[in-house]
This record gives C-alpha cells, sequence and structure tokens, in this order.
C-alpha cells in the first residue's frame, strides 16, 4: 500500500486500534478511547514483556527495563547489558513498518546499587508515495516516530529502590500535498519518568520466593503539536503498577506469575454527543486544547463522560507467567485486556527465550481475541547481551 490513504489508516489504528466488531448502536455510543499524540510511545518494545500480555512493571530486571520501570536497574545482577528488539508492526494491513528499539544500563562504582540507562527506539511508517487528484506522483515521505532518553535509579534500601528518565520525543508525521519532502517539519517533545521498585525474598516453607512491587509513571512532559502548532496533543502519560511472585517448583525449576495495572493519564477529548449545543461542545474543546499537561494528569481521573463506571473502563490490566529452567530456558503466556469501549485491545501472548553465557533470545507471538484485530500475529524479536559475560569471555578482570 503505498498511497496516502496508508497513512490514514495507520494513524487510526495506532492511536487507539480501535473497535472493530460490529456492535449495538447503544454501545457504539459509549465507545470513547482516550486520544494521543506520538501513540508509538505506548508499543511494547521487547519480547519478553509481550509475551507476557504487556507486563513488566515488576518482573526480574533486565536490559529492557528502561521502558517498564528504570529503577529496576539497581537491582540487575549483571554490571551492563544491551538488547536490540524488532517489532514488524501491523504486519497484517502492511508490510513496511516495523519499531527498533535499543536499550541498556550500566552499574556505577563498587557498590552495586546505583545504574545509569539508556534507550533509542525508532517508528517507521514506511515509504508513502503522495499523489495529486489525477493520479500523478508529487513527491514520496517517509514518516516516522523517534525517542531517545537517558536514565538514573539508585537503592534507597536493600528493598526499595527509585529511578528517574528524561526523554526526548521527535515525530514526523506531518504531511501536506502542497508541500515537497523537504519542506514538512515534524514535532518536539519533552518528557521525564519517575518509577519505583521493591522487592523482598519471603521464606514459604522450605523455599525461598520473590515478591516484588513497581510503579512508573512514564512520559510526563509538554504537549505535542502538530499543523504548526494548531493540534495540540497529549503525549501518552501513563501509570503502571505491577506485581510479581516467584517461586522455586524444583530444582532448576522456578514459576513466575505476574499482575499489572495500567491507566492513560491524560483528559479525555469532549464530544458533540455529550453537549446540548456547538457552542458548548466547541468551548469544552477549546477548554482541552489549553489544558496544560499536569492539570490534565489530575482531570484524567474525574472527567469521563460515564462518571466512575468509565473511569474504571479507563484501567488496562495484564496477567501472565514465566517458567524458568536453569535461568537457560524460559516459556511465557500472558493475557492483555482493554475494555471494548475504550479501544477493545484484547490479545493473549505466547513467548520462549534461550540464554547462553553472554547473549539471551527472546521471541513473542500475539493472538488477538478481539475480532478481526489488526495486531493479531504480531511477532517479536529481541537479543540480549550480557556485557559481564563478554568480559569474562574475553579474559577482562
Amino acid at each position: 500500500m503505498k498511497t496516502l490513504t496508508k497513512i490514514a489508516i495507520i494513524l487510526i489504528v495506532i492511536c487507539a486500534l480501535p473497535h472493530t466488531a460490529s456492535a449495538q448502536e447503544s454501545a457504539k455510543n459509549e465507545f470513547n478511547p482516550i486520544t494521543t499524540g506520538v501513540t508509538s510511545l505506548s508499543i511494547i518494545p521487547d519480547a519478553r514483556g509481550a509475551s507476557m500480555g504487556d507486563l513488566g512493571a515488576a518482573t526480574d530486571p533486565d536490559a529492557n527495563s528502561q521502558f517498564w520501570n528504570p529503577s529496576k536497574y539497581a537491582f540487575a545482577y549483571s554490571k551492563a547489558g544491551v538488547s536490540i528488539s524488532y517489532t514488524p508492526w501491523l504486519r497484517k494491513l502492511v508490510n513496511d513498518i516495523y519499531l527498533a528499539n535499543l536499550a541498556g544500563y550500566w552499574k556505577l562504582g563498587n557498590e552495586d546499587n546505583q545504574a545509569i540507562s539508556a534507550s533509542l527506539r525508532y517508528f517507521s511508517l514506511g515509504e508513502v508515495q503522495m499523489s495529486d487528484d489525477g493520479g500523478s506522483l508529487i513527491n514520496s515521505i517517509n514518516p516516522f516516530e523517534m525517542a531517545i532518553d537517558l536514565g538514573y535509579s539508585r537503592k534507597l534500601s536493600e528493598s526499595f529502590s527509585m529511578g528517574v528518565a528524561l526523554r526526548y520525543i521527535y515525530s514526523d508525521l506531518a504531511f501536506d500535498e502542497s508541500m515537497s519532502s523537504d519542506d514538512t517539519k515534524g514535532a518536539s517533545a519533552f518528557a521525564a519518568d519517575i518509577s519505583g521498585y521493591y522487592t523482598t525474598y519471603p521464606i514459604i516453607g522450605r523455599n525461598e520466593c520473590q515478591w516484588s512491587l513497581g510503579f512508573n509513571i512514564s512520559n510526563i512532559g509538554s504537549k505535542v503539536s502538530y499543523s504548526g502548532g494548531n493540534e495540540p496533543a497529549f503525549l501518552p502519560t501513563t501509570l503502571r503498577l505491577g506485581t510479581m511472585f516467584m517461586f522455586p517448583l524444583a530444582d532448576y525449576h522456578t514459576l513466575a506469575l505476574g499482575l499489572d495495572l495500567n491507566k492513560l493519564l491524560v483528559p479525555t477529548k469532549p464530544r458533540l454527543s455529550d453537549y446540548e449545543d456547538q457552542i458548548a461542545y466547541e468551548d469544552a474543546v477549546q477548554e482541552w486544547k489549553d489544558m496544560s499537561p499536569i492539570s490534565g494528569i489530575f482531570n484524567s481521573f474525574s472527567d469521563a463522560p460515564g462518571g466512575f463506571s468509565e473511569e474504571l473502563k479507563e484501567i488496562n490490566y495484564s496477567i501472565g507467567a514465566e517458567y524458568s529452567y536453569n535461568q537457560q530456558f524460559f516459556l511465557r503466556g500472558g493475557y492483555y485486556h482493554e475494555s471494548e469501549f475504550k479501544g477493545n485491545r484484547q490479545y493473549f501472548g505466547l513467548g520462549a527465550g534461550f540464554a547462553l553465557n553472554i547473549l539471551r533470545l527472546d521471541a513473542a507471538y500475539m493472538i488477538a481475541t478481539a475480532q478481526s484485530s489488526p495486531l493479531d500475529q504480531t511477532l517479536r524479536f529481541t537479543l540480549t547481551f550480557d556485557m559481564d559475560g563478554l568480559k569474562n569471555l574475553f579474559g577482562g578482570n
């Protein structure tokens, strides 16, 4: 698909991945997803988290913790690690959209209680050829979104750590048939994450288990403005809460069970159907546009037109499990659920991983349960390098 229609389809799908099943008229009236800019920031980058149903706020630290919960790096077992992830996105619709993600961390000093981390994500929408009404080619554009960030985490006690991350975001989705590809301009934004991680090792029976809790408030930042500032959009600020319980099944065999809850901290855009006249609606839209991101965070807990019951529908949940044999072979599964009135993303995740001394390869596969979901059959691949293992391999001290 190499026409301008491709842009329209993609933006509609990734914005809220809309309700695709046929519904009753009353259900259609209740369909009210939250809209944001730079929606690619919400796409899960790594195969491990995706295979457990998009779960990771309180899982064991790994090189991809920058997305889930940067504070986990302070508890990382290895001195340093780097991961590369690749996701062919919306592969049921088009074949040239993908998300690439590079993430890593390095623990500082000899006390082993702090770390710095960074990541770079690049979301490409492929090549889009633009034509005029007569079908003649005007130009070709390559829209994309990217984010680069730097984080710091530190243990505040033997069981608790906190972390922060600063992020620069660039979204180049602007397209105008009257402009050449050199004239189009993207939109920039800045954001920050605040996170915490708690882990303890209770003894149950004769077995030492692990119980962890985590939270992350991500993408707290400025708005992103498209169309020369005429269409400001909120970043996908997200509150994620999670817990994970890991226990041994037998020698070398462990099982971890987890739960994540997440909610967009973004105010709901007014709908014309919720207002008695056009003027009141336009005033509400203007107030929504003028609202600051911080005010939007607080308003997001009480602004749903349907009241408290609709606010509850804005909370998505993930449940997942990970089986490990000797920390070398992994099997994973999980389920992600979003209300049918808030986007209707509902799918199972399956995956496996294999680890050697210096690297681990993970793969994930998504099976959508919502009818005709464009996310069905999504694949992810992640390759992680243990820098301690590489150092030892080459005879480092």
